[in-house]
């Protein structure tokens, strides 16, 4: 059962206010939750999406609700065409862009154990995850070297680097590849461009709690685990993920963010 969540302000500060952000996979779960904490500190928003145009559509709804400007995108990361044509369309609304999240991920949620993998998950993985990141940091950081004041990007990586993962070894392997290319493009872009990885650890988004195991005792587990004592949805970690794009954190590009109520506790 999940604890109470503890007491925060229910203003969000105001970091966006006159900024463009671009959240790719915002239709669901944690991509709409940065989406909408991004247009509540201030931002217009272009929300991506790949398949659930409905999806695409609520969360700019929310946006526009809060009174700030939004649209829907379609494009699979996969294909480099589909992204520049995205990118092309966000320009064009927005004359630029300021901060990108490339949230986009496959976790082979399906796959219960090592034993099952495929290639074709393989393939689809890497090519989403891996490739699909590389070539959205790669579009979006050189048109944003290419304007006044540069910009920012957040990639979405995941804890998974810390401990690898016995359920779906090509998750972890696409997660680490996050880390990789983030660190060649942080070196390329700066210093106009920032680049850097958000790392949460488990999220109880929809699918998630969806899921058999974590109803069948494992979130129970992980909870106990976990030094904070709970499991948070996804709107609460979305204000961390953009910290990363605000001046605050403007000495920090290249850097690995984590944000799993101490789970993992790596570091020196």
């Amino acid at each position: 059962m999940t604890t109470s969540q503890p007491s925060r302000s229910t203003q969000p500060s105001q970091r966006f206010i006159g900024k463009t952000v671009l959240v790719t996979g915002a239709g669901t779960g944690f991509g709409a939750e940065i989406a909408v904490r991004a247009a509540q500190e201030g931002a217009d928003v272009a929300v991506h999406y790949r398949g659930s145009l409905a999806g695409a559509e609520a969360t700019v709804e929310r946006i526009t609700a809060l009174g700030r400007k939004a649209f829907a995108v379609q494009a699979d990361i996969a294909e480099h065409g589909q992204i520049t044509r995205m990118a092309d369309e966000v320009w064009s609304r927005f004359g630029r862009l300021d901060v990108a999240v490339n949230n986009v991920g496959d976790v082979a949620r399906a796959q219960m154990s090592w034993r099952d993998i495929t290639e074709e998950s393989i393939d689809h993985v890497l090519a989403v995850d891996v490739k699909g990141t590389l070539l959205c940091t790669h579009e979006f950081g050189a048109r944003m070297l290419e304007q006044e004041g540069g910009g920012t990007i957040v990639n979405i990586g995941s804890t998974v680097v810390a401990r690898g993962s016995a359920r779906a070894p090509q998750y972890a392997a696409a997660k680490y590849g996050i880390i990789g290319l983030t660190k060649s493009y942080a070196h390329a872009f700066a210093p106009a461009v920032r680049v850097n990885v958000f790392a949460p650890g488990f999220i109880e988004t929809p699918a998630t709690l969806g899921r058999d195991d974590w109803q069948n005792g494992r979130g129970d587990q992980l909870r106990k685990l976990t030094p904070m004592g709970r499991i948070p949805g996804p709107e609460e970690l979305a204000g961390a993920a953009l910290f990363l794009a605000t001046e605050d954190a403007h000495h920090i590009t290249g850097g690995f963010l984590i944000a799993d109520g101490g789970y993992n506790m790596i570091g020196a």
